[in-house]
């Protein structure tokens, strides 16, 4: 939390603002530890006041508020600024994300557009528990188009395939490192790492699912069924979800994100294997998809997490 917050007597400031009589309406944001007016007129003043009458857990439960608020709100806002001056990662790691909402995007030096998908939303996740602070991190549109393996095959899992040993490392490398460097979290992910031919999907009609999963050190992922959709749809079976079992907050408030981006559409991979021969994708028509097979070409679009 801000330090300006807490006096040399060990108390936490509450903030009382008197706009007078006018429709001017003033409230003391915490989190930004600045003024917020509404409805300003050409002749408006506002007093401020600061008592030392505001508890500590008072103060901690108007934090949480605060960032509840900012996984709710879509703000669409460039904050490549912030990023520049660093104080995005202190604004994350102090957890009380002050001028980030979901949808703000950064602009890296290669002009490639970074999207704030969610906050804290694997916060205590993992067989080793995540208790940094977060950002999740999409890019807006694919980063490029490739296999998830070389033939038509889901053997091996998610974790098993080209797309982790090889192109999301490569990706690694060449477009996330130098954007954020020093401030990419390591977490625990549970991913699949094998399948049953013969075994049905869950929809029963087509055969191949995964059967088994472990805990990785993981940087980057692709997204889940559910990170994008909410749902699973063709996911084979419960072992392609693990820890990725929530939502994110940029879909649910910017639905058209899932497959567009301006009026740019797109398909892209997902984690998910859903049969023998193929993993599940967003098409970029907006439907969920199956068809094809793992050795075709489709969007990078994954994820990570920075603080």
């Amino acid at each position: 939390m801000p330090t300006t917050t807490q006096g040399s007597n060990g108390n936490y400031y509450e903030a009382k603002v008197d706009c007078g009589d006018k429709d001017t309406v003033g409230t003391w944001d915490y989190n930004a530890w600045e003024l917020k007016l509404d409805h300003i007129e050409t002749s408006s003043r506002c007093k401020v006041e600061f008592t030392s009458t505001l508890s500590k857990e008072d103060y901690e439960e108007y934090i949480k508020n605060g960032v509840a608020l900012r996984r709710n709100t879509y703000r669409g806002k460039d904050i490549t600024e912030l990023w520049k001056n660093n104080k995005l990662y202190e604004q994350i790691k102090n957890g009380t994300f002050a001028d980030i909402y979901v949808g703000d995007y950064i602009k890296d030096n290669s002009n490639r557009i970074w999207l704030i998908a969610d906050l804290d939303n694997y916060l205590n996740s993992g067989d080793t528990q995540l208790i940094q602070h977060h950002a999740t991190i999409i890019p807006a549109t694919p980063l490029e188009y490739k296999k998830m393996n070389e033939s038509a095959t889901t053997e091996g899992g998610y974790y098993g395939s080209k797309m982790v040993t090889e192109t999301l490392e490569t990706m690694y490398t060449t477009y996330i490192e130098p954007a954020f460097k020093g401030h990419i979290i390591k977490y625990r992910n549970l991913l699949s790492d094998d399948i049953n031919k013969d075994l049905p999907n869950k929809y029963n009609n087509i055969k191949g699912a995964s059967n088994t999963w472990e805990w990785y050190d993981r940087k980057l992922d692709l997204m889940s069924e559910m990170n994008v959709y909410g749902t699973t749809v063709w996911s084979s079976s419960g072992y392609d979800t693990g820890i990725d079992n929530r939502q994110y907050a940029i879909f649910q408030l910017k639905p058209e994100f899932i497959n567009s981006y301006g009026t740019t559409r797109f398909g892209y991979w997902l984690k998910d294997v859903s049969c023998l021969t193929s993993f599940a994708s967003v098409y970029h028509y907006g439907n969920s998809s199956h068809d094809g097979g793992a050795s075709d070409s489709r969007g990078v679009r994954p994820r990570f997490l920075i603080g």
